[in-house]
C-alpha cells in the first residue's frame, strides 16, 4: 500500500480526488503553484495548562467552561492528527445523486454534508509494519479514531494496528441523511464490511468499544473465517444496556436534538466525559470538537445516528447476545470492562461471560471509553490477549506483569 500526505481542506471539498479505490491513498499534490489565502483557525485555550475533571466538585466548575480564547494560525492538534492519517475509499454511495439540501429551508448544503460521487471516504490511521498481523481498532458512539492515539504505538511493536473514523464521525464522510447514507445500523454493518475488504486481505483481529459493538458482532457472525480475535470494550450486553443514556438520547429528540447536536461542548466534551472518571487536556478536547466547529454536517450525522440507535439498538443487542452464546460462534472473544462506566451497569456482565464461556477482564480505573481513560494500559492488555490467552476475570495489572 502507498501512502501520501492529505490536506485537511481537501477532505471537505466536493472535488476530493483519490487515485485508486483499492488502496490507502492521500490527496495528490499539484505541481502547479497555487495561490492560497490565509485561513484563521478557531482554537480555544483554557486559562491554565491543567487537566479538567468532570467529576470535580461542583464548586470547581462543570469542566466545560473555558477562560480566554484566541484565533490561531498555528497548526492545531487536530491538523497534526489528520496529517498522520490516510483516506480510504470504500462502500458505494447509493441514492439519486442529488445534492443535499437543508431539510427545513431547502437550501443547498455545504461540501461537508455532501456524499462522494462514487465511494465513501474514511479517515484511517495506521501504526506498525503491514507485514504483521492486523488489528483494527474501532471507536464507539460518539467518538473518533483519535481515542486510540495511546493504544496505537503500543500495538505497533508487534502488530499492524489501524484505527478509523466511522462515517459521520471525525474526518470521515458525513453525508446529509437521505442523500446516500441514512445512518441505520444495517448500513453500518454493510459499510464496515466494505472497509475491512479494503484494509486487509488476511485474517484480522477486531477491537471495538461501546455501542458499535453489536454492529461489528453482526458483521463478524457472517465472516468468522476472516477474524482471529474479537475484543469488546464495555459493550451493551444486557437488556438494560439497550437504552441510550440521557447524554446521548437527547440528540435524538425532535428539535432539541437538532440544536444540541450542533453544540461542540455537548456533542463531544460532555458525551466523552459524562460516562467515566475522565481527565482530558484542552488540546485533546479540541480534536474532538473540531468536526463540530468546522461544519454542521457532524451535528446532522450525530442526530441521525442517535435516532437510529434509539430505534434499533434493542434488537441489535439481543442479536449480539444470541450470536455470542451460539455454539456455532467460533471466534476467540474477550470482554474488557471498565468498572467505572457511568452509562452501562456491570450487573449481568459477569453472568453473561460465564454463560457464553468468554473471557472477562476487568479494568478497575477505566470508564465507558476505556481507550480514552487507560490507553497505554489497554494496549498492553490487547497485546496480552492476542499472545497469551489470559484466564477469565484476571485483572489487567496481573496480565501485564506476567
Amino acid at each position: 500500500m502507498a501512502f501520501q500526505a492529505p490536506h485537511l481542506s481537501s477532505l471537505h471539498s466536493l472535488h476530493f480526488c483519490i487515485a485508486s479505490p483499492s488502496c490507502l491513498v492521500r490527496s495528490p499534490r499539484s505541481t502547479a503553484p497555487i495561490r492560497r489565502t490565509k485561513s484563521l483557525r478557531l482554537r480555544i485555550r483554557s486559562s491554565s495548562d491543567d487537566d479538567y475533571y468532570i467529576d470535580a466538585p461542583v464548586s470547581v466548575g462543570d469542566g466545560f467552561s473555558f477562560g480566554g480564547g484566541k484565533y490561531s494560525e498555528e497548526p492545531s492538534p487536530s491538523d497534526e492528527w489528520f496529517e498522520k492519517g490516510n483516506i480510504v475509499k470504500a462502500h458505494p454511495v447509493l441514492g439519486s445523486g442529488k445534492k443535499a439540501s437543508d431539510p427545513i429551508f431547502g437550501l443547498k448544503m455545504g461540501a461537508g454534508s455532501q456524499a462522494s460521487d462514487d465511494l465513501f471516504r474514511w479517515f484511517c490511521i495506521e501504526s506498525g509494519s503491514p507485514d504483521n498481523h492486523s488489528v483494527i481498532l474501532i471507536h464507539g458512539f460518539p467518538s473518533q479514531a483519535y481515542s486510540y492515539r495511546k493504544v496505537l504505538p503500543v500495538l505497533s511493536k508487534k502488530y499492524h494496528a489501524i484505527a478509523f473514523d466511522w462515517l459521520g464521525f471525525g474526518f470521515s464522510d458525513k453525508p446529509q441523511p437521505k442523500y446516500g447514507f441514512d445512518y441505520t445500523l444495517d448500513e453500518y454493518v454493510s459499510s464496515f464490511g466494505s472497509l475491512i475488504n479494503e484494509l486487509v486481505t488476511d485474517k484480522v483481529s477486531l477491537v471495538v468499544q461501546g455501542y458499535f459493538s453489536p454492529v461489528v458482532v453482526k458483521y463478524a457472525s457472517s465472516h468468522q473465517e476472516k477474524i482471529k480475535d474479537l475484543i469488546l470494550l464495555n459493550p451493551p450486553l444486557t437488556a438494560k444496556h439497550a437504552n441510550l443514556p440521557s447524554a446521548l438520547s437527547i440528540f435524538s429528540n425532535f428539535l432539541l436534538g437538532e440544536i444540541f447536536s450542533q453544540d461542540p461542548l455537548r456533542a463531544s466534551d460532555k458525551a466523552l466525559t459524562s460516562c467515566g472518571p475522565y481527565q482530558m487536556k484542552e488540546d485533546d478536547a479540541m480534536v474532538y470538537r473540531r468536526p463540530y466547529l468546522t461544519s454542521g454536517s457532524s451535528g446532522f450525522a450525530l442526530n441521525a445516528i442517535s435516532r437510529s440507535m434509539k430505534k434499533e439498538l434493542k434488537k441489535y443487542v439481543e442479536e449480539m447476545r444470541t450470536i455470542l452464546i451460539d455454539k456455532d460462534w467460533k471466534v476467540q472473544t474477550t470482554i474488557c470492562w471498565g468498572e467505572r462506566d457511568r452509562w452501562l451497569s456491570y450487573d449481568g456482565v459477569e453472568d453473561f461471560c460465564k454463560r457464553s464461556n468468554h473471557k472477562l477482564l476487568k479494568l478497575p480505573m477505566a470508564g465507558h471509553h476505556v481507550q480514552e481513560d487507560c490507553g497505554e494500559e489497554l494496549g498492553q492488555v490487547i497485546n496480552g490477549v492476542l499472545s497469551r490467552r489470559p484466564k477469565c476475570f484476571m485483572p489487567w495489572r496481573q496480565l501485564i506483569d506476567r
